[in-house]
């Protein structure tokens, strides 16, 4: 389907390589060099047999690059990025949908139910542009773009002053939804049998709400983890375009524009792979969570 959509859509990346006033035989001879004139089934099958020997091809606009290339030298980028905002999203979401569950109907709750619809709400590209023009621009506080700081050495410091606004735009949609699933799985909890008999045994409330409550609440949260790791690699798309961060997103977004099909095709299958691997380590928390249950 996506090998499809790119050929459907107008124009080519033979239109990189001339200017616009040129003959447009030209742009039919690098067709034909680039092998864009054969058939859409012919040129399908071509790429897949290419895959199945490990072989991503080579980029149409890129000078011939590799397209495994490509990927190795930004998927570290994405990893950074989408890992950190999925590690960030988890461990504040928990605390406030814990605290949100156990404060029921309070003046918290009631703010923290405020913000998870807005964080729902509110567009990644639309926070990200926010965010720029608040820190970046008005405040000066942290750069715009870019992973490192143009002319000046990449040390730890600088990584993590221009990994905050991506990181913080990324997550705090998720920040938003795993809240609210927090705090309905942890209210349902609370209501359970096991917890009221803790409580009447005098297990202090704290012990009842981490120890024996919130680990039967992960389970159903985790699940939605899980799926929701598709849409955060899918927000890295433009987040990454936004922030100029060197990862896969950019580079799919620009691939795009160029009609780089390889590259588009390749960025995709790692992408697959990526959401293959997450949900995997999903099926595996539920044993750290939770030792009963048990993977046949």
């Amino acid at each position: 389907m996506v090998f499809a959509a790119i050929n459907m859509a107008p124009g080519g990346p033979e239109m990189i390589f001339i200017a616009e006033d040129l003959d447009m035989a030209a742009a039919a001879q690098i067709r034909i060099k680039l092998g864009l004139d054969q058939p859409f089934a012919v040129r399908y099958a071509k790429w897949l047999a290419l895959l199945c020997r490990g072989d991503l091809g080579a980029s149409l606009t890129g000078g011939g690059i590799p397209v495994a290339t490509l990927i190795s030298e930004r998927l570290g980028a994405t990893i950074l990025l989408t890992g950190t905002s999925l590690i960030l999203s988890i461990a504040v979401a928990t605390v406030l949908g814990v605290a949100s569950a156990v404060k029921q109907y309070s003046l918290l709750d009631k703010l923290l139910t405020i913000y998870a619809y807005f964080g729902m709400s509110f567009p990644s590209f639309w926070l990200g542009i926010m965010a720029i023009l608040v820190f970046s621009l008005w405040l000066g506080l942290l750069p715009t773009a870019g992973m490192t700081t143009y002319g000046l050495e990449a040390n730890i410091g600088s990584r993590l002053s221009h990994l905050i606004l991506p990181v913080l735009t990324l997550s705090t949609g998720q920040i938003g939804g795993f809240t609210r699933f927090t705090r309905s799985s942890m209210l349902e909890v609370l209501k359970q049998d096991y917890v009221r008999t803790a409580r009447s045994k005098g297990v202090s409330e704290r012990t009842v709400i981490y120890k024996h409550a919130l680990k039967n609440a992960l389970i159903p949260v985790i699940t939605v983890i899980g799926l929701n790791l598709r849409s955060l690699i899918a927000g890295a798309v433009f987040v990454e375009t936004i922030f100029a961060w060197p990862g896969l997103g950019r580079l799919a977004m620009m691939s795009v524009n160029r009609r780089d099909l390889p590259v588009v095709m390749g960025v995709n299958v790692a992408v697959t792979l990526l959401v293959l691997l997450t949900n995997l380590l999903t099926d595996l928390a539920y044993v750290m969570v939770d030792p009963r249950i048990q993977f046949d």
